[in-house]
């Protein structure tokens, strides 16, 4: 059988950036665009290195979809959680009030946090970590808001292994 026309690209000089490049340029403009339509935050800092893990090495464990709905999905939860226990509901978000003690606290406890459940779970996704800051933080708290996030995140994960899939065919070892 011939090679898949993404692995062949890939082999090529430059073959992987142009690979890697365009493929985050489409799901990512698909993402915004999401978001253009609903108003709603389909475009998020955490995004960016997710893409990159999918098309740049596809075959990283941290590259695996099951490791980036999970870990998302934790740092999700997790960054919640440290917000509204900490009582920051109502407070200015970091980057308009500053950095406060409690949102120090809610920040670097939410990492620690969404750190130790990946990785007890063996699920690693170092984006992830960047998403319970955003929340965390204040940026993202709102219910549509983290339901955006999450309707995001599982649309950059099937449309990333979708076309890692079809585009390196067994290759994509996932």
């Amino acid at each position: 059988m011939s090679e898949w026309v993404g692995t062949r690209l890939r082999r090529r000089r430059g073959g992987a950036a142009v690979y890697a490049g365009s493929l985050s340029l489409v799901v990512l403009a698909l993402a915004g665009a999401v978001g253009l339509a609903t108003r709603q935050p389909w475009l998020f800092p955490s995004l960016g290195p997710t893409v990159m893990l999918f098309f740049e090495s596809p075959e990283n464990a941290s590259s695996r979809p099951r490791n980036a709905l999970v870990g998302h999905g934790v740092g999700l939860v997790v960054g919640a959680a440290c917000f509204y226990a900490l009582g920051l509901n109502g407070q200015p978000p970091v980057p308009s009030g500053g950095l406060t003690a409690s949102y120090l606290v809610a920040g670097a406890l939410s990492v620690a946090i969404t750190t130790a459940v990946l990785t007890l779970l063996k699920t690693p996704h170092p984006p992830a970590g960047a998403t319970t800051l955003i929340v965390s933080l204040g940026i993202l708290t709102q219910p549509t808001q983290l339901a955006a996030m999450a309707g995001a995140i599982v649309l950059i994960t099937v449309a990333g292994w979708g076309l890692n899939r079809g585009l390196l065919g067994a290759d994509a070892k996932r």
